[in-house]
């Protein structure tokens, strides 16, 4: 528990209430100590933000972005949400839900981005669940501009006599990342009324939406909270640089300052070979999380955010005395496409 000298400064409020919103998401989401997995490091004390447990199906991060995505879709009259994204996707799970939830049809253009998955992998996890909700689909070889290829896509059935509304991948516009800006918002009050400081905050980062927000949000309210992003795909400068062009587009959109480019944290070293393939360190972030703390992450984002974590302590990045806060994003689902990959570590 944090003592008098090192409370966090009381914060600004953000006025949320003047964007469109529909509710969605179970909020606050909880903030659990993991003692064992910090006993296990001998590092600082680590912490989880569990917005896994945001509840539209199953949960996952995209649940808040949605909330103000498909506020934006009813407030245009939209009959049709349309977006993309990889096949396991997680945020293509959450918004065909939420077209469900409010009486939407849902198209999806669902990418073939990771090479030499078999058969099933089109079949189970998340795409199972994608047909459980009704969305429609059609898939894309890897390597096309999959929002210029899924804007193409809402033309062509504007032009049929629907209504859709373009979401972009992983929710990821300035719409979408108010939801992490208020999830900011959410972690400093939650500091504030339990007396509990973190020094860190660290998550999986890959379409930006979710640490633009965050970086947005802190920034708006002022609450200096770092926020490092584990890259799940790209080289550290370009995922600063796009995190950082959407943080600014966020803050025009709060009427608030912009953030210098260093202000955007990342580190590319726990990626592997790629997007949606484990490598050893996410099997293993995987494996000491659920045996350690019985919390199961996802092989794409969340494990390697927690595998950059874990690197991060064993090589003295924080203080033993940190408090380090985690975001748990969600996506346990996709871990039954990987299944014969993670078993062979266990």
């Amino acid at each position: 528990m944090a003592t008098a000298e090192t409370l966090d400064p009381p914060c600004a409020q953000i006025d949320f209430d003047k964007f469109a919103r529909v509710p969605l998401c179970h909020q606050p989401t909880p903030i659990e100590p993991m003692p064992r997995l910090s006993e296990l490091l001998g590092g600082p004390r680590i912490f989880i933000k569990r917005d896994d447990c945001t509840g539209l199906a199953t949960g996952g991060n995209k649940t808040r972005k949605l909330e103000f995505l498909v506020g934006e879709a009813l407030k245009e009259n939209a009959d049709m949400l349309v977006t993309q994204g990889a096949v396991q996707s997680n945020h293509v799970r959450q918004t065909a839900a939420a077209a469900c939830k409010v009486g939407m049809k849902c198209h999806v253009l669902l990418e073939r981005r990771v090479p030499g998955r078999d058969p099933s992998y089109e079949e189970t996890g998340n795409v199972l669940l994608d047909n459980i909700f009704g969305a429609t689909h059609e898939f894309r070889e890897a390597g096309l501009n999959m929002n210029a290829e899924a804007e193409a896509v809402t033309e062509k059935l504007r032009a049929e006599g629907h209504r859709p509304y373009f979401i972009p991948g992983g929710g990821s516009n300035p719409t979408g990342a108010l939801g992490y800006a208020n999830c900011a918002q959410e972690i400093a009050d939650q500091t504030k009324a339990s007396g509990q400081h973190f020094d860190w905050l660290v998550m999986g980062t890959g379409s930006t939406g979710t640490q633009a927000g965050l970086v947005a949000g802190f920034h708006a309210i002022g609450h200096a909270l770092p926020v490092m992003g584990v890259s799940v795909r790209q080289p550290r400068e370009h995922q600063m640089s796009a995190v950082h062009a959407l943080t600014q587009k966020t803050l025009e959109k709060l009427g608030a300052t912009g953030v210098p480019l260093s202000k955007i944290l990342v580190d590319d070293g726990y990626v592997g070979e790629g997007y949606g393939i484990p490598a050893d360190t996410t099997l293993e972030a995987i494996r000491l999380t659920a045996q350690q703390e019985g919390i199961l992450l996802d092989p794409v984002y969340s494990a390697k955010g927690m595998a950059g974590l874990i690197g991060m302590v064993r090589r003295g990045f924080f203080k033993p005395t940190d408090n380090v806060l985690f975001l748990h994003t969600g996506g346990a689902t996709a871990l039954f496409a990987y299944q014969d990959q993670i078993l062979g570590t266990l």
